[in-house]
């Protein structure tokens, strides 16, 4: 099956083409061999919207074909391009949205939620959240306590890539502890000659330091201050954060940690971080969550092999899982689009897309076995074994004033630890004043 998109300007109106077959006859099993397809949602048509193109968007047309197979429903796909609230928008306040939206970060989730721009998700789509995930995910797509959204494809955020040859000249394994890998296996790096990290801590690319903290604070407080801070419902200047801080420049305050020290961390980008790494042998390991084997690709290491990943190392009892990831909701109160939504919710579509490479889920019944390769079934196994302890980028979850904006908040805030690692009350009572005027909005 085929979904055919022609598209205005982004914000302009939706010229739609579709050439999709329906479902033909073969009676409505669900589970049918060859073109038998399913009549439940015969006749239906369902538009979906998200930001992917290429090999992303063609991988979910094939679970958006399974869909069609399973039901006899019609569904066309629009790629929103890169600002999702751009091109959904002008569309919500015209009265013609997508069925169903896939959206970037819950931040968006909750404001389409406030102004009455969501359907709530129906009691069938319910169970099914219910059935197949933890429930902090529940939590996190839901509004005042109703469910509007569910995580259907996340980022592993929660490891460090390095490189092997770089590890066997130093005669080191992957430390199991922070405390391991600032005490032990940099020190031992750099007595090899071998500068132990690269740091992406460019004003524009210092989300990266968000996940850095991240990690070492879910390890360090556990999750439920981790909740309580990403909710501003304790301060920046609790002694959590200080500890985390502390934690944080037993690495960040050691110039010689970091290639071209302190300067080079500073003007570091993610992309050339990576690459540093593995093309330029520069460093011996970098921060990036699974995501980064997209730039591994471009050089001639190969992920698994001279490109490993070791687990982020426990800061404290917690071991860190932090996600990313894009939230699927309901623009219209329709039956395709809640249907699409519940089968979106099993791991039926999960094993699929999963096979296709290029996707992670935090969906518990979705077996290891169905990621296409030994990396991703490690991710997806560290992301199970995490169970109620995982937590959604907290950055991504505060107002994107604070948490999402280069050169202020919680981006800069951190960024200026790195600068001046001594005077950690300075940078808290800096994060502390950004959220007040952040959260207050």
């Amino acid at each position: 099956m085929r979904h055919v998109l022609r598209l205005t300007a982004a914000g302009a109106a939706l010229a739609l083409t579709a050439t999709a077959c329906g479902g033909g006859g073969g009676g409505g099993g669900s589970e049918g061999g060859g073109e038998q397809t399913g009549t439940a949602l015969k006749g239906v048509k369902i538009e979906v919207a998200a930001k992917w193109t290429g090999p992303e968007q063609q991988n979910f047309e094939k679970v958006l074909d399974a869909f069609e197979k399973k039901t006899g429903a019609t569904v066309t796909y629009a790629s929103t391009g890169e600002n999702t609230d751009a091109f959904l928008g002008p569309r919500l306040e015209g009265g013609n949205p997508p069925d169903v939206a896939i959206l970037p970060q819950p931040g968006l989730m909750q404001q389409y939620a406030a102004k009455d721009q969501l359907k709530p998700l129906n009691a069938e789509v319910t169970s099914a959240i219910d059935a197949n995930y933890t429930p902090y995910w529940k939590e996190l797509g839901s509004v005042d306590g109703k469910p509007y959204g569910l995580l259907v494809k996340s980022a592993f955020k929660s490891i460090i890539w390095y490189r092997t040859d770089a590890f066997d000249e130093a005669g080191v394994q992957p430390p199991a502890t922070f405390d391991d890998m600032a005490t032990k296996t940099a020190p031992t790096l750099a007595d090899a000659g071998i500068t132990p990290f690269t740091l992406a801590a460019a004003s524009a690319d210092s989300w990266t330091l968000t996940d850095w903290f991240e990690n070492v604070y879910l390890s360090q407080a556990g999750p439920e201050k981790y909740d309580q801070l990403a909710e501003h419902e304790i301060p920046w200047t609790d002694p959590s954060v200080t500890q985390a801080m502390e934690t944080l420049v037993k690495i960040w305050g050691k110039p010689e940690n970091f290639d071209g020290g302190k300067a080079g961390a500073l003007k570091g980008k993610f992309d050339s971080s990576v690459t540093d790494v593995f093309a330029r042998e520069k460093a011996a390991m970098v921060y990036g969550g699974d995501f980064a084997a997209a730039n591994i690709g471009t050089t001639e290491a190969k992920v698994g092999e001279g490109a490993k990943t070791f687990p982020f190392p426990k800061a404290g009892d917690t071991t860190p899982a932090v996600l990313g990831g894009d939230v699927a909701v309901a623009l219209k109160d329709n039956k395709g689009a809640m249907e699409l939504m519940k089968f979106l919710a099993t791991p039926e579509a999960g094993t699929i897309w999963a096979g296709l490479g290029g996707y992670l889920s935090p969906n518990k019944n979705l077996k290891a076995e169905a990621y296409p390769d030994a990396q991703t079934k490690q991710f997806a196994q560290q992301i199970q074994a995490s169970g109620d302890a995982a937590r959604y980028d907290m950055s991504d979850l505060t107002p994107a004033g604070f948490g999402a904006t280069p050169g202020e908040g919680l981006w800069e805030g951190l960024r200026s630890l790195v600068q001046n690692p001594s005077d950690i009350k300075a940078v808290q009572d800096r994060l502390e004043a950004d959220a007040k005027n952040a959260f207050k909005d």
